[in-house]
């Protein structure tokens, strides 16, 4: 049977295998019976997004973690990375999101933090999909007498707040600002309003009104363009986009132009390096960080270490270089002195802080970068062989890095997430750029779709 853990837990479509009831149940036995010793009853906390779906997640894992004799403490709607905030703070064994992050209502998913804040390792999962696939879950279910309770932490938002603000320097103040948040009608949607109005901001707030399937629909940090228009319409200071369940952030200037994660990483690491806070001088990216974001490290004189694509990765390589501050061009960024996670509310948090500290708009902050023309496209695929094996994906890409003549790059990948082949092209010109990777694409749909 296919694994069920992929790059960022479990995934896939509600109702069908492997995102069933079932399969929540089980990932909820699994987890309590590892954590079970002897004279002890494990805590694991249990958040979830604003889909649909999550209802019928939340009982099921909260259902196969009592059948184990652990506790299930439900903390309903929250931000993935306030998960893994409150399984340490409230001294819990485990953490369990139920969230796709940035995807369809449709799709939900599973991760799982461990009582570190960090999400668990490949030998952990594997642990756990071990007993999930095996027949032998129900046999280690306890004595009546011995099931586990289920309760709610009704204080949890008020202690990520707490949190949060700590992150903040405290010399600062952003009271009068006038800021725009796009909550993609997700995780964030009660939590980024209500924390910058206790910082005293000026906060006009958009998606903020789930029903369950209208999350990430044409809004927040994949679809930033309406933010762009309400931030000129409002006259604000900055805007800013997460995605379903908070660990990304996209923001945008006061002009309406749009920052990507690149743009934010290069106005982290400098402003980090200029406080002599940047541990040993790098900053970790991925393979699939713009070439712009090389050309302005290396003017900056940072040293630049590229991860697979991630965030999983990322943290590894930045636990591998000890370096402080890491992140993906999707706006999924690590700061990890103050977290263990990407954490969208704490990186917008950051940016404002930079605001203050250099009192100039986020347009004149933002000079230090330059893109190189890029697209990405996503193909449907039926099946992920491996693409070194594709003879004629590899010829198409060498045809393509033929014509870029070294002015560019190609990277062809598949999700990890979803049945997607991501085609990345970036050249000396947007036409170029474009043109290659639609036929780099017709190539992929051809061989794969």
């Amino acid at each position: 049977m296919a694994r069920l853990f992929g790059t960022d837990g479990i995934r896939g479509v509600s109702n069908k295998y492997p995102m069933t009831s079932e399969m929540g149940l089980k990932v909820g036995q699994a987890v309590a019976h590892i954590l079970k010793r002897d004279g002890l009853t494990p805590r694991i906390i249990i958040g979830k997004d604003t889909r649909l779906s999550g209802y019928m997640f939340e009982n099921a894992l909260a259902a196969g973690v009592t059948s184990m004799g652990a506790d299930a403490v439900m903390i309903g709607p929250v931000p993935t990375p306030g998960i893994a905030f409150l399984t340490t703070n409230l001294d819990a064994d485990a953490g369990i999101m139920i969230s796709a992050s940035h995807n369809p209502f449709e799709d939900n998913g599973i991760k799982i933090f461990s009582k570190t804040g960090f999400k668990l390792t490949d030998q952990q999962e594997k642990q756990i999909e071990d007993l999930v696939l095996s027949d032998g879950l129900d046999d280690k279910a306890v004595s009546p007498g011995s099931i586990g309770k289920a309760y709610r932490e009704k204080d949890a938002l008020g202690r990520y707040i707490v949190f949060l603000k700590y992150t903040f320097p405290k010399n600062l103040s952003i009271e009068g600002k006038k800021i725009v948040v796009d909550c993609a009608n997700g995780a964030t949607y009660k939590i980024v309003p209500t924390m910058l109005k206790e910082m005293r901001a000026d906060v006009i707030p958009m998606n903020i009104s789930p029903d369950g399937m209208n999350i990430n629909k044409g809004c927040g940090a994949l679809h930033p363009e309406g933010l762009a228009k309400k931030v000129k319409q409002e006259g604000a200071d900055v805007g800013f986009a997460f995605d379903g369940d908070g660990d990304r952030l996209i923001v945008v200037d006061e002009k309406g132009s749009i920052l990507s994660g690149d743009h934010l990483l290069a106005i982290f690491a400098k402003n980090l390096k200029a406080q002599g806070e940047l541990k040993n001088n790098i900053l970790v990216t991925t393979v699939m960080s713009n070439i712009g974001l090389s050309i302005a490290m290396e003017k900056q004189g940072i040293r630049q270490v590229k991860a697979k694509v991630g965030d999983r990765h990322v943290l590894e390589k930045m636990l591998q270089e000890d370096a402080v501050i890491g992140g993906e061009d999707s706006g999924h960024i690590i700061f990890l002195e103050h977290h263990t996670t990407g954490d969208g509310i704490l990186s917008a948090l950051q940016l404002l802080a930079v605001i203050e500290k250099e009192r100039k708009p986020v347009s004149e902050i933002n000079n230090i970068i330059k893109l190189f023309p890029q697209v990405v496209l996503n193909v449907d695929v039926k099946k992920k062989p491996p693409l070194e094996e594709q003879a004629g994906i590899t010829g198409a890409r060498k045809e393509a890095e033929e014509e870029l003549k070294g002015g560019g790059r190609v990277l062809i990948r598949y999700s990890g997430t979803q049945s997607i082949c991501r085609v990345m092209v970036e050249g000396p010109t947007q036409d170029l750029t474009e043109a290659l990777a639609k036929k780099l694409a017709e190539t992929v749909k051809k061989e794969l779709g």
